[in-house]
């Protein structure tokens, strides 16, 4: 799905049927968190009462994976998080959080600039290869933040190809390692 200025509109029905307006479709919350992981910004609202319910449901999608096992969040930072709002570092803590994930995606950014084709090394047979093993890598440990491209070929929610996709990383990690130390003789 192609990223666009204005945000992906839902709308909820007295239902509670989450209603995409793009395509006239509904959606799951699972729908949802694809847009979000592809890069698109969501806006949810009530239709009948127009109130906007996006964080709501972003805490929601939050709560899911975190209960499923596919925890991000250590429990010291959830702690600080509820102290947090009973607190008068309240108004501290979105910025310093805001600013924490900019950062983080600053710095991916960076490592994928420093790996193209700017840099020396990117000419040495087997870099575009490692490359993309690379940008694999960073969307599987940020669950795709901060826009990063895929991989062709792996698909979201695939375990299998997953599984294969990490062996084949694994393989080509394996002779890029032999042909540098082959290099260093």
């Amino acid at each position: 799905m192609a990223e666009t200025d204005k945000p992906l509109l839902i709308k909820r029905y007295a239902s509670r049927r989450l209603y995409n307006t793009e395509t006239s479709d509904y959606v799951t919350l699972d729908d949802i968190a694809e847009f979000i992981r592809d890069g698109r910004e969501v806006q949810i609202i009530d239709l009948k009462s127009g109130d906007d319910l996006t964080r709501q449901y972003l805490l929601q999608i939050i709560a899911e994976h975190e209960s499923r096992g596919e925890s991000v969040l250590p429990i010291n930072v959830l702690n600080d998080l509820v102290r947090s709002y009973t607190s008068q570092a309240t108004s501290v803590v979105p910025e310093f959080l805001a600013a924490s994930f900019e950062m983080l995606q600053k710095g991916q950014s960076q490592m994928m600039e420093n790996m193209t084709k700017a840099n020396p090394l990117a000419t040495m047979p087997g870099m575009d290869a490692m490359r993309a093993q690379q940008e694999a890598f960073m969307k599987a440990m940020t669950g795709g933040m901060g826009g990063m491209s895929t991989v062709p070929g792996a698909s979201s929610g695939d375990e299998q190809a997953e599984g294969e996709d990490l062996d084949e990383i694994k393989k080509q990690l394996a002779e890029l390692q032999q042909k540098l130390s082959k290099m260093d003789k």
